[in-house]
């Protein structure tokens, strides 16, 4: 039987979150990423707060969204998605893309990734 590297466990209460300098309220942890056992994928949580918005973009890497809490409106080219609890989004790579939480409550993402450089282009 072929070894393998332990396991890696993240507890919450050792995750910083750091403000995204590009958005207006949002606040991004990562979990996972090759630093903490990511060989092929990153996991990292948003929180977006009340009234936040993050302005049109570009990531270089696709990512899938799953929502934790909360809803907000994701637009992804042309359209409009209102996402709530539970809810997941697929953005490709190099769509443009932008998040608005117009509720009075803040939201939460994960958001998985692959592991590596992303080149960000804001667009707005």
């Amino acid at each position: 039987m072929e070894e393998t590297d332990p396991l890696t466990i993240r507890r919450a209460d050792d995750v910083s979150y750091e403000p995204v300098e590009a958005a207006d309220g949002l606040e991004k942890g990562v979990l996972i990423d090759e630093d903490y056992g990511g060989t092929e994928v990153a996991i990292r949580r948003f929180t977006l707060t009340a009234g936040g918005q993050v302005p049109k973009h570009t990531n270089e890497i696709e990512h899938a969204q799953y929502v934790l809490t909360g809803g907000y409106t994701v637009g992804v080219g042309d359209s409009e998605l209102k996402v709530s609890t539970g809810d997941s989004v697929h953005i490709p790579a190099g769509a443009v893309h932008w998040y608005r939480n117009h509720s009075d409550k803040p939201g939460a993402f994960i958001c998985a990734v692959p592991v590596g450089n992303d080149d960000i282009q804001v667009l707005e």
